[in-house]
């Protein structure tokens, strides 16, 4: 606690420099799971990167004290230890416990225990003009709630104290398959109502092929007479591919899955993005090739490459929440429209709204009927795929996306890009009660959530002279592009911080 003790004190010493100075700075973490294009100056930022340690485990309490850039794959394997286990990890390794609380962190246990936010006690945050406070249910309550969703826009979040659940070495799965959005819709809410089920989640494979997941934590010395699925080693098959083979099976399948391969089930591919990278250079998407470019395939290396290539200005990244009644809408919408596939489902519980950026209520229609504000489950849907066009035509198609999903009463998860205008985006966020929360906490200093995720494009970005030629020569050539980020992976080192000028 002591070494936590002292970048603490370094944090807020630097923030109250720059608060006092008027300078505006941003907080540095040392890496990003958003896909937003991502650059700071080493002059103007203030660094938590080495915040990264969880700081002591309670058995009996079952919590932990937890800084706040330990990625989920260290905050598993360190509970695990204790035999405890957080109630929601994000199913990217490098997703930090930070990013989940004042970013959009949910996942498949999400319909049970909320977002990652919602599992958090306690919060130790430096706010802007350098005051170290802690916020919970029963100090600084009305900070606690405010930080989520909030971008790091009210402080600067040093420790987390997070609750945690008794451990289970295996996950029985069990894959349901569908065969039509409603019945994909009905049947994933009908098993958010299975107390037995810890985690729930889907996948739509077309119109007519889609399977629900679910997921039951059991003891090893319990466990039934079924086979075990693993999904981690470079060998086994992807997640996304195996379950689509069971849902073309169009039997219901049950399996045991190792609980750290199940938590992180979609690192390698990222999903099923890694399937367009085999694409985009013209490698067979094979087992072999799977296998021998397996070091690739995970997220953090891939989010690397994607950041240095500038790939996320040629995909579709949109995760939207929405009222569960008007997800199939959505669905269908996008079928028809863009013919995406596969699509991520996932079940949220009635308080996601709250932890997604301070919104307004929702009093549209949901199911084709009005009936004031909506306080019920939502269901996220993952579209994720390229989109080869014109940046006009980009923007266009973006852009109608999120008309149709304000139109459903959607929220975006803000680790995408925003297309919105600024009038657009105060529409759907509470405008008022923010720039209230952010005045009582001395944070109007600090950019607005809208600061931080509105898209500022890249053109301007590149630099002049030769190396900025270079580098949109680079960039606006796919493959170049996709060499680019791939150099830059390999060779690691930080893709975020300026290099210093002499």
């Amino acid at each position: 606690m002591e070494d936590h003790k002292a970048t603490v004190e370094t944090v807020r010493s630097r923030m109250q420099h720059f608060y006092q100075s008027k300078t505006h700075f941003r907080v540095y973490h040392g890496s990003t799971n958003s896909t937003r294009h991502a650059d700071f100056d080493r002059d103007a930022i203030v660094d938590v990167s080495s915040l990264n340690h969880v700081l002591s485990i309670d058995r009996e309490r079952g919590t932990a004290l937890v800084e706040p850039n330990v990625p989920m794959d260290a905050l598993v394997r360190e509970t695990m230890k204790a035999g405890l286990l957080p109630p929601v990890v994000m199913e990217f390794p490098g997703i930090t416990v930070g990013g989940g609380f004042v970013g959009t962190a949910g996942e498949s246990s999400s319909f049970k225990y909320g977002f990652f936010d919602r599992t958090v006690l306690s919060a130790e945050v430096v706010l802007a003009d350098g005051t170290l406070v802690t916020a919970s249910q029963s100090e600084n309550q009305e900070l606690f709630e405010g930080l989520r969703g909030s971008f790091g826009t009210l402080g600067v979040l040093t420790m987390v104290e997070m609750q945690l659940i008794p451990l289970k070495q295996l996950v029985e799965v069990t894959y349901h398959p569908t065969f039509s959005f409603e019945n994909a819709m009905s049947k994933m809410r009908y098993h958010t109502t299975d107390q037995r089920n810890d985690y729930v989640d889907g996948i739509l494979f077309s119109k007519g092929a889609g399977i629900i997941v679910t997921g039951r934590l059991v003891d090893t010395e319990h466990i039934p007479s079924i086979p075990i699925q693993r999904f981690s080693r470079p060998w086994d098959e992807w997640f996304w591919i195996h379950a689509k083979s069971l849902a073309h099976k169009g039997t219901i399948t049950k399996e045991l899955t190792p609980i750290d391969d199940y938590l992180f089930r979609y690192d390698r591919g990222a999903f099923w993005m890694g399937m367009y990278a085999y694409k985009h250079f013209m490698v067979p998407f094979m087992w072999l090739t799977r296998f021998l470019l397996d070091y690739f395939m995970h997220t953090r290396i891939m989010y690397h490459a994607l950041h240095a290539s500038g790939f996320t200005y040629r995909y579709i990244i949109q995760d939207i929440a929405f009222p569960a009644a008007n997800a199939a809408s959505f669905v269908e919408y996008v079928d028809t429209t863009f013919g995406i596939y596969p699509l991520w489902l996932c079940p949220l519980r009635q308080d996601g709204r709250s932890s997604m950026g301070h919104p307004k209520p929702y009093d549209g229609a949901v199911g084709g009927e009005q009936s004031g504000v909506y306080n019920g489950e939502y269901i996220n849907v993952g579209v994720w795929a390229p989109y080869p066009s014109s940046e006009v035509e980009y923007v266009r198609a973006n852009r109608e996306m999120e008309a149709k999903m304000r139109e459903l009463g959607g929220l975006k998860w803000l680790y995408s890009r925003v297309f919105y205008t600024e009038d657009e985006w105060w529409q759907v966020y509470n405008k008022r009660e923010y720039d209230k929360l952010r005045a009582k906490f001395n944070a109007t200093s600090l950019p607005t959530i809208w600061d931080k995720v509105k898209d500022r494009g890249r053109k301007e970005e590149l630099g002049t002279g030769l190396k900025g030629l270079l580098k949109r020569i680079v960039i606006s050539n796919a493959l170049l592009s996709g060499l680019y980020g791939i150099y830059k992976a390999i060779k690691g080192g930080d893709y975020m911080l300026k290099k210093k000028t002499s």
